[in-house]
């Protein structure tokens, strides 16, 4: 009963604190007017919103503002995630009862699935340690990875992988733990083996349901892969990876199939959703022009770095001169 009013708590507070400021009303509008060129689509019907790198922190060369308005926005995203069943599109809906259906298929074969494994001592070690490219320890400085890496050569797209990246498993943390409080749902190795929701022998908060590591490492992958759709090979390999992890925690027998399996699927669509809401557009539009000038001050030039496709910049340069 405690832990339910601490979710329902967490439910108001998150209301309160998730409003818009003003100069997310403009960016949000902005960036609904931007003609998005060729990008990685989102399966979710959703709206995009204030992107959280803004193309006036990438002008104005603004590296800890978009830190700062993060937290604001994993509010906003909460907001939305558990009011979604009252504001899904029909479009939406058949995603809800995919895997409402699955989710409860698999929750009746879980004793009889966690079984099939031969469970040597060899499968155990092996799944406990590829498990941990899912956990925190792993996932966060990857995301760090991206953001600085991006930082550092001027790759916006790689800068907001990498805080998209962390807004995305900020989102993860907050659903599983709110998750495992409401379910309360017993590991395969614990008690009789049965998976019991709703007060089984383990720690509420070391619950199995939904897996951590699942939703997270997919949530991660969900974001590299929209944001880099091509190479094909760039997808297949983070899916592969977070596959791996679906996997390893179900060999590991820290989790059941539908743990892991939901987790995964709630990854995939929490990352699908901050990446629609939260991609800056413009991104897909910044001229050559644009990114040369984003080196030059007032007061004069300071040193240029030429991009990739300087030849371009030099055309453009030529045809305003």
């Amino acid at each position: 009963m405690r832990e339910k009013r601490l979710f329902l708590s967490l439910i108001f507070v998150t209301t309160i604190c998730a409003q818009q400021t003003q100069s997310d009303k403009t960016a949000e509008q902005q960036n609904q007017n931007v003609n998005p060129g060729d990008k990685a689509s989102s399966v979710l019907d959703v709206k995009p919103g204030s992107p959280t790198i803004k193309t006036k922190d990438i002008r104005n060369e603004k590296k800890i503002t978009p830190w700062v308005r993060l937290p604001r926005y994993v509010l906003q995203d909460q907001k939305a995630i558990w009011t979604s069943p009252f504001h899904t599109t029909k479009a939406d809906r058949k995603w809800w009862l995919i895997f409402g259906g699955a989710t409860a298929g698999l929750i009746a074969s879980d004793r009889w699935t966690s079984k099939q494994l031969p469970n040597t001592n060899d499968q155990l070690a092996v799944a406990k340690w590829t498990s941990k490219f899912g956990g925190a320890p792993f996932l966060l400085p990857a995301s760090g990875a991206f953001y600085f890496i991006g930082l550092g050569a001027d790759n916006q797209r790689f800068r907001e992988t990498g805080i998209l990246g962390f807004e995305a498993l900020a989102n993860t943390e907050l659903v599983v733990f709110a998750a495992k409080l409401v379910t309360h749902r017993e590991r395969p190795l614990e008690g009789n083996g049965n998976g019991t929701f709703l007060g089984g022998s383990g720690s509420v908060l070391n619950s199995s349901f939904p897996s951590g590591h699942s939703i997270n490492s997919w949530a991660l992958a969900s974001i590299v892969a929209h944001e880099y759709p091509r190479p094909l090979i760039i997808p297949i390999m983070v899916y592969g990876l977070a596959g791996t992890v679906v996997a390893s925690r179900f060999a590991a027998r820290q989790h059941f199939a539908s743990d892991v399996v939901l987790g995964g699927a709630m990854g995939w669509f929490i990352g699908d959703y901050v990446f629609a809401k939260r991609h800056n557009r413009d991104l897909e539009n910044l001229s050559t022009l644009d990114r040369v000038m984003s080196h030059i001050h007032l007061g004069g030039p300071t040193q240029v770095v030429m991009p990739p496709d300087a030849e371009a910049v030099k055309a453009s340069l030529k045809t305003i001169q």
